[in-house]
């Protein structure tokens, strides 16, 4: 067999294993991008149910309305306070009918009901040491008669957000762990068709570096293709997650989704990167009856 015969082969040899690869890497990028989309959303969603959970803040019943609207101007402007709503007397009779259908203004010649202001809070401060503060502060004025809000809902919440998170960040160390340990023995394997043709470079005197260049080009490249092809699976991933459950997409969140491709796409860089550049230096260094 001629040397014209044996080229071509090497080359469709050595495109297949590059293609390998990027296949299995691009896969195991793939189920951690799949994992790190979970955790946004499971932290978004948690975000969404801390900030929907009112805090009362009750007006005494000789409040007029415009003292009331000045207050709840100045909650609104808290670095606390996501958004505020004052409701009247009227609001809240209103209110009263349409949850329970029933109109007290044919029994009572007066209204029951107070003044009230509804505040929703921004999650990080829905904690109890930090609504606490809040409740301090808010009762300062001398028109809030009470502030009420459901203080065990709220530590439940915390209490379990944080053992969901503890779980959640052993199990993403762990994949991290596994994905590493993956890629790493993915490109080795494919480098190790290559090792003779590093041993050759060596030979004649090239220098490492020399050596070393085109194959760390290479894997850069690879990495990148990795790093979008798992992209675009995961884009399609949450396309289809949000098509079955359109609430996710309510809560969807466009700067952590951004900071996730890029994390990929830099993880898969650095990780083929690394492991290429180890192989290379690897099989210079060992000896050419050991490559067989």
């Amino acid at each position: 067999m001629s040397n014209d015969q044996i080229e071509p082969r090497k080359i469709k040899k050595g495109k297949a294993t590059y293609t390998y690869s990027i296949i299995g890497v691009a896969l195991v990028l793939f189920l951690l991008g799949s994992l790190g989309w979970l955790v946004i959303n499971a932290g978004e969603l948690s975000k969404s149910f801390k900030e929907n959970i009112e805090i009362m803040v009750e007006l005494h019943d000789n409040t007029r309305d415009e003292n009331g609207i000045k207050l709840e101007q100045i909650l609104k402007q808290q670095a606390f306070t996501k958004s505020s709503e004052f409701v009247s007397k009227e609001k809240a009779t209103q209110i009263f009918k349409k949850d329970f259908g029933e109109d007290y203004t044919q029994v009572l010649d007066y209204n029951p009901l107070f003044s009230s202001i509804i505040l929703h809070l921004h999650s990080d401060y829905m904690n109890s040491d930090s609504i606490i503060k809040i409740e301090k502060f808010i009762k300062q004025s001398n028109i809030v008669r009470n502030v009420s809000y459901q203080k065990h809902l709220i530590d439940i919440m915390n209490k379990n957000v944080r053992r969901i998170g503890y779980v959640i960040l052993a199990i993403s160390l762990f994949l991290i762990f596994s994905v590493i340990i993956l890629i790493d023995n993915t490109i080795r394997l494919a480098m190790f068709s290559n090792r003779f043709l590093i041993k050759t470079m060596q030979m004649v005197g090239a220098t490492r570096w020399f050596i070393a260049k085109p194959f760390n080009i290479r894997s850069v490249i690879n990495g990148i293709i990795s790093s979008l092809i798992s992209i675009v699976g995961i884009l399609l991933l949450k396309f289809f997650a949000e098509s079955w459950l359109p609430e996710l997409h309510s809560i969807a969140s466009t700067k952590w989704m951004i900071i996730l491709c890029l994390s990929i796409m830099t993880l898969g860089i650095i990780i083929s990167l690394l492991s290429t550049h180890r192989s290379v230096i690897k099989y210079l260094k060992t000896q050419l009856d050991d490559l067989y």
